[in-house]
């Protein structure tokens, strides 16, 4: 009996090991290295207009509490959050004071999800708006360190403490190039609401939302706090040109841009033999314009012979329209074969709305990345399974390995009842 039990267990610990083997196959090594740890601060706007009943039956106050403290509790340990507020705490009609009302209702770092509960419960809406103020106190609070930083602002109205301009504002924390997102969230806006927080978000490559529901609310803050814990990559502002020989040369990148209504702006590419070019495009429509619309994303050599376009197009129901290209640079036995310099085309069949204003330009977000080419023959030895091939062969090998134990013990375990 000892011995089937001793038995037994060697077969369980062999199994385990070869088990761990393929979960951590030999040469693999824990990533050992240090990243900062993203911090995220919630700006939320407690003016006296967030007492209007008008989400779901309830007060804008109440649904941003709810939504806090669902967030709150589904905040990722990593992540470092805080809250600050705007007119919080002043009642009164001096517009001086209240423009001055905005404080760290949560400070910056490790979540105590209880004691940041505690503090949003307090909250009642008060007071002014001063959206500009609050987001200069806001980059102050996300200072240092090297992890991403997110700024998300609820609010559902204007900023009340002009010449101050938000967005203005948010320019001014773009411009000093220290990785900070912005993403706005309008509780039943209207268009003046609408227009500056659109304009806070693009100032900063961030997102705008409109809300009015509580699910909505919550699932927004949600995936803004989650997404602060993946890398932030800042988008390059450049500048297409009416021509590919007089355009810009982008390196693998994001990139941001303006175009016209109707217009086309083009860019350069080199892209060497045996590399795979890949662009996409996104044109966003920030104003009201007509419906039917599209986007058209073209490779092109420099003498003009199109190789490859992508294209979509629209019909008012969404305020992005996307579209990309593929363009891989077949190998070349020839060892001073040079880079060939792709053209990127983008045109855009918007057109504005009556009254509109069509300056500046609609916002574009242009992604390139130049990679090397997949190898024809790895491909065909893995049998269209990639990298993943080395993990079947290992499940194969244990389920083998494992058989052969089984029928091994089965047997000695048949010798031994018969002798006895």
């Amino acid at each position: 009996m000892i011995r089937r039990q001793r038995l037994a267990a060697g077969v369980c610990a062999l199994l385990a090991a070869l088990t761990a083997g393929i979960a951590c196959p030999v040469g693999a090594v824990a990533d050992e290295t240090d990243q900062a740890a993203p911090k995220v601060e919630l700006v939320l706007d407690v003016s006296g207009s967030m007492r209007a009943a008008d989400i779901d039956g309830g007060t804008r106050m109440a649904a941003a509490k709810q939504a806090f403290n669902e967030v709150l509790d589904a905040t990722p340990e990593e992540v470092q959050l805080g809250i600050r507020t705007l007119g919080a705490n002043y009642r009164g009609n001096d517009r001086k004071t209240g423009c001055r009302d905005t404080e760290q209702l949560y400070p910056v770092g490790p979540l105590d999800r209880t004691e940041a509960k505690t503090a949003v419960a307090t909250l009642q809406p008060t007071g002014w708006t001063p959206i500009g103020p609050a987001l200069q106190q806001a980059a102050g609070d996300l200072e240092g360190g090297d992890g991403t930083r997110r700024i998300v602002l609820i609010s559902d109205g204007e900023d009340t403490c002009q010449p101050l301009d938000p967005c203005e504002v948010a320019r001014e924390i773009a411009a000093k190039g220290i990785g900070l997102t912005i993403d706005t969230l309008g509780l039943v806006p209207d268009a003046k609401t609408r227009d500056q927080l659109s304009c806070i978000a693009d100032a900063t490559g961030g997102t705008y939302t409109s809300v009015q529901h509580k699910e909505e609310l919550t699932d927004r803050v949600g995936q803004l706090v989650d997404r602060a814990a993946d890398p932030v990559v800042t988008p390059v502002a450049t500048e297409g040109a009416a021509q590919c020989a007089q355009a810009p040369a982008l390196k693998s990148g994001l990139y941001t841009d303006r175009e016209e209504f109707g217009r086309q702006r083009w860019y350069k590419v080199d892209v060497n033999p045996g590399q795979e070019l890949r662009a996409s495009v996104s044109v966003a429509a920030d104003r009201a314009v007509n419906p039917d619309y599209g986007v058209l994303l073209r490779a092109v050599t420099m003498q003009g012979r199109e190789i490859v376009r992508g294209e979509a197009a629209g019909n008012g129901r969404t305020d992005v329209i996307s579209t990309g290209l593929r363009y891989p640079k077949a190998e070349s036995d020839d060892d001073t074969a040079t880079a060939e310099t792709v053209c990127l085309q983008v045109t855009n069949s918007y057109s504005a709305a009556a009254g509109v204003k069509t300056t500046p330009g609609l916002p574009l977000e242009l992604t390139v990345d130049v990679v090397d080419g997949p190898s024809k023959a790895s491909d065909v030895a893995s049998f269209g399974l990639g990298r993943g091939w080395w993990l079947l062969g290992a499940l194969v090998l244990t389920g083998f390995v494992a058989g052969l134990l089984w029928g091994w013990l089965s047997r000695w375990r048949l010798a031994v009842w018969r002798t006895n």
